[in-house]
């Protein structure tokens, strides 16, 4: 089904390099007009390359594509403004929102400071809102859209040393589905992805953290082992921004090479219920028993009684 996207007009934020490169290049040559997002800044958010950017819009004309590059910062409001503007200004209309532009600060959160919190959550969260909020705007008065966000299995699950990253991107699959319901009565949709795959973010991951957290017996709580190249993410998120999905709203999905995974909304497991309210003392007795049963421990404790 060559051309899903012809005639779309797609912004895909963070597109520079890895996931985000793949997504734009499929995108146009899916038939889209693409504006390529990115500060080409380091994984950590330090320094800025400007023409990290021009070099995927050049790969995307030298392939017979359309695309324009764009250097403005999601973490404010005024760059969602200006990314999204530059779509009006280039192409006339915008029709696909991707946002995976992101950085990493790791450090076990006892360790970590305010600057290295606040400068994660403005990139990832603020930066998938900024860009969502003023594409809605205009979605919502065109009666059409497509947004692909973003999250994590270091959110989803929960990962040791990313306490500013995994919040980040449980917030943005809880946004997601909030922007799901908030706009798919205007016939747009808002699904996000997880993706695993060998990028420059997860090969900053130091091995010796890695073997830390093994040997403290901290485990990462997903099941689902990191497989696959960047470009493997690409042909879901294309998919996904296409009218042929136009009935998918409000998912997450885990993405890898081959295989797909749609994950369960958050559900009851476990429910002990009685008439009136608990007391501790009932707690005490009833908890170890029933809904305490054999829990799952993420990280055992490490003292010893």
């Amino acid at each position: 089904m060559a051309n899903l996207l012809n005639d779309k007009v797609a912004i895909v934020t963070g597109a520079g390099r890895g996931i985000g490169r793949g997504v734009a290049r499929l995108m146009a040559e899916e038939g889209a007009k693409v504006v390529v997002c990115d500060l080409g800044v380091n994984v950590d958010g330090s320094g800025a390359d400007m023409s990290v950017a021009d070099v995927v819009v050049s790969e995307i004309r030298e392939a017979g594509g359309e695309a324009v590059a764009c250097t403005e910062n999601v973490a404010s409001m005024d760059g969602g403004e200006k990314i999204v503007q530059t779509a009006l200004d280039s192409f006339g209309k915008l029709d696909i929102v991707v946002t995976v532009a992101g950085i990493l600060r790791d450090r076990m959160v006892f360790n970590m400071t305010e600057q290295e919190w606040d400068d994660v959550i403005a990139v990832h969260l603020k930066g998938t809102f900024s860009v969502v909020k003023n594409a809605a705007v205009l979605f919502r008065q065109q009666r059409s859209g497509r947004i692909i966000t973003f999250s994590s299995t270091s959110g989803l699950y929960g990962n040791s040393g990313q306490a500013n990253y995994g919040a980040a991107k449980d917030g943005i699959a809880g946004f997601t589905r909030v922007v799901a319901r908030d706009m798919g009565r205007y016939g747009v949709t808002a699904n996000a992805i997880s993706p695993s795959a060998a990028t420059r973010m997860t090969t900053s991951i130091p091995d010796e953290a890695r073997e830390l957290r093994a040997a403290r017996g901290i485990s990462t709580g997903a099941s689902i082992t990191l497989r696959g190249e960047a470009d493997d993410i690409a042909p879901m998120v294309a998919w996904l921004a296409s009218d042929e999905a136009q009935h998918v709203n409000g998912h997450v999905f885990h993405v890898t090479e081959g295989l797909i995974n749609l994950l369960n909304e958050p559900q009851p497991v476990k429910t002990i219920q009685k008439d009136g309210k608990w007391t501790v003392e009932e707690l005490a007795r009833v908890f170890p028993a029933t809904i305490g049963l054999e829990l799952y421990n993420p990280a055992p404790s490490q003292v010893r009684e």
